[in-house]
């Protein structure tokens, strides 16, 4: 269990919070900015010039976690090491997701398979934005980031998902962790299945420049693990929640696809939350914590701060999102950002409103999560 000295105390609703975070979080961010929440066994940081300032103490807010639920499950992948390990990893990845190799390999092949998934939607005239256009959008690009392309997008989502899950399985329920071994398992056996072909023919997938780095099996595998577990979630729930936002805010696309998402993840934090544990007793955020303690830094709640966004509550594709952190702020901001922005707003948005023309909504979108939140349905129509 979390020993907490000094935070004070502050009760959730967990199926309230999964429902909507924002409420709970903004009264937490005005009474207890640094607070201990049982339900959640974890110290939450809520103000963004505090984990803004404490993510890059490592020495102190540590990402190693070996009895953590990520560790556990999936391996010990670069996110749950610091300085030079974490580094060495994250190196070798590099070459996969550089901006360059974004820009001159990734982008083409993101816009041929969004095109394909476009293809089959059209001459439907309805559908959900979620599972029916994000969902293998987001996947597909995956496959070929990753080099997964032996896995199908149903099944990439899947496992995605499975791991998400295990890793906000707090509570220990043990039908959750059995489907999470399950995803894992399933992305094992794909990934022997591709290494004959990655060895023998290498190329700017994750896979293959791990391999070609010298990486250690483990590491490889966790880090493909890590990275569909991000990689596929988050930008699905950024293309459907953008769309739903736009399609909300009439006239909002004429700030431009980039400042749509920029503002879409400042409001809706696709990834909302990063833990840390103590690896030492110190002071964060004027708080005493002693070693051991979990300590969540809420990216959701640093992106609403009101002290750094006027009316944050409100999605305004025009304002100024520079200090958002959607994406984190220290050693260990996310690796992939650049295929995602690429995706989501040189891809998947565009793409969306200039096919489907009338492209409306057909009833309520529903949304849920706060470690990583997203739409769950998105129904849509268009002119066929």
């Amino acid at each position: 269990m979390t020993r907490v000295e000094s935070a004070p105390r502050f009760d959730i609703d967990p199926a309230a919070f999964w429902h909507d975070p924002y409420p709970t979080l903004a009264r937490m961010q005005a009474t207890a900015p640094v607070a201990f929440v049982p339900q959640l066994n974890a110290v939450l940081l809520t103000r963004r010039a505090d984990i803004h300032a404490e993510e890059k103490r490592i020495e102190v807010l540590s990402s190693r976690q070996p009895e953590g639920l990520m560790t556990r499950l999936m391996g010990e992948n670069m996110m749950r090491k610091d300085g030079a390990d974490h580094m060495a990893e994250r190196r070798a990845l590099f070459p996969a997701l550089s901006p360059r190799t974004v820009r001159t390999h990734w982008l083409p092949i993101f816009r041929a398979r969004a095109a394909e998934v476009l293809d089959r939607l059209a001459p439907r005239g309805t559908a959900d934005l979620v599972r029916d256009y994000a969902m293998p959008v987001s996947a597909e690009a995956l496959k070929a980031i990753t080099g997964l392309t032996n896995m199908d997008a149903a099944e990439m989502d899947r496992v995605s998902q499975g791991m998400i899950d295990g890793c906000a399985n707090y509570a220990g329920d043990p039908a959750i962790e059995a489907t999470c071994h399950d995803c894992t398992a399933s992305i094992d056996a794909h990934i022997d299945e591709r290494l004959p072909d990655v060895c023998g023919r290498p190329d700017l997938s994750a896979l293959s420049v791990m391999d070609q780095a010298g990486l250690l099996m483990e590491a490889i595998r966790a880090n493909i693990k890590l990275i569909i577990s991000g990689g596929q979630n988050e930008p699905r729930d950024a293309i459907a929640g953008a769309a739903w936002a736009v399609l909300t805010h009439p006239g909002s696309a004429a700030a431009g696809w980039e400042a749509v998402f920029s503002e879409y993840a400042r409001w809706i934090s696709p990834i909302g939350m990063s833990p840390r544990e103590m690896a030492r007793d110190d002071v964060v955020a004027g708080t005493p914590l002693a070693k051991g303690t979990r300590v969540f830094l809420m990216f959701g709640a640093a992106n609403r701060d009101p002290d750094v966004f006027d009316a944050p509550d409100t999605f305004d594709p025009t304002r100024d999102t520079s200090a958002a952190i959607p994406f984190g702020a220290g050693p260990h901001f996310c690796a992939g950002a650049a295929a995602s922005r690429a995706l989501i707003a040189g891809v998947a948005l565009p793409m969306l409103f200039e096919r489907l023309s009338g492209l409306r909504l057909a009833g309520d979108a529903s949304f849920g999560g706060w470690a990583f939140r997203g739409p769950v349905h998105v129904p849509v129509k268009w002119s066929v």
